[in-house]
């Protein structure tokens, strides 16, 4: 008899009656979902044992599915705490909360070019470089931009420093690998080590520096954007003339205190009205 004769053959409409009375999940894939669930709504990422408890498997399978995940890139473990968050596998489907989080950030960062009559950025990382969501360029007839949709290295620049200084260090490690480190000036760091020794500075302070390393004549500084699930930050370009190092941490404040109203705000936050 064929698999479509007798009462479970499908109707004109293409339905099959039976089907509301059977079960066509795998078992498999509902823990994989389980998995990736529990990790999302974890903001600061979940334990081996959580994941096992969840899914009702023993700890070596429960693992086992963590780093097929994580081979994919859909799960990332943090080698200091050992806790799983959300990779960059995801990033690309995320389009809409790319588009969020850019609503979200425009009207802080017009805010802040008007504050310091200098541009300002939102950058996420894409694949092995960051790319540029959106630009609030300066008024000045001389200043610091690129168009939106650009990419830059990671290693050379201050959002490239603020987002892979909250990475792991194994995935830093093979993006650099994957792209390289050229030297873009000679102030470039084009080393391993020399880079990751940046981020612990870069995590200790709240704010990574571009001194001269990306740009010849340029400075930027930026902050991370945590609390959106996404690998973004927003920073600051000038001229290296206009832009003293002695400004650089009062600008990392006013930083700060925007990315905190934009990892906050449900939606769309509108900045305070100038008194």
């Amino acid at each position: 008899m064929s698999p479509l004769s007798g009462r479970n053959k499908p109707d004109a409409q293409g339905e099959d009656p039976a089907s509301e009375d059977r079960d066509y999940s795998v078992r498999a894939v509902e823990r994989v979902c389980s998995i990736l669930n529990l990790v999302q709504e974890s903001v600061d990422g979940v334990t081996l044992n959580a994941v096992a408890k969840t899914t009702q498997l023993p700890k070596s399978s429960a693992f086992r599915y963590l780093w097929t995940l994580e081979n994919h890139r859909y799960v990332e473990r943090d080698s200091e705490n050992g806790l799983f968050r959300l990779g960059l596998g995801f990033v690309g489907m995320q389009s809409r909360h790319l588009e969020v989080l850019r609503e979200r950030a425009r009207p802080w960062l017009e805010k802040l070019r008007d504050e310091y009559d200098e541009t300002t950025n939102l950058g996420i990382l894409d694949g092995d470089h960051v790319i540029y969501l959106d630009i609030v360029e300066s008024k000045r007839t001389v200043r610091l931009a690129v168009s939106n949709g650009h990419r830059d290295p990671l290693h050379s620049t201050a959002l490239g420093k603020a987002i892979a200084a909250h990475l792991p260090e194994e995935r830093v490690r093979a993006l650099l690998e994957q792209a390289g480190m050229p030297a873009r000036t000679p102030r470039t760091l084009t080393g391993v080590d020399e880079y990751l020794a940046e981020l612990v500075r870069v995590r200790e302070r709240g704010y990574a520096v571009d001194d001269g390393e990306n740009e010849p004549d340029g400075r930027c500084v930026a902050v991370p954007v945590l609390g959106t699930r996404l690998p973004a930050a927003i920073s600051l370009s000038a001229p290296a003339s206009r832009f003293p190092v002695r400004k650089i941490e009062p600008v990392a404040r006013g930083l700060r205190e925007v990315v905190e109203q934009i990892a906050a705000a449900p939606e769309a936050p509108e900045p305070p009205d100038e008194d």
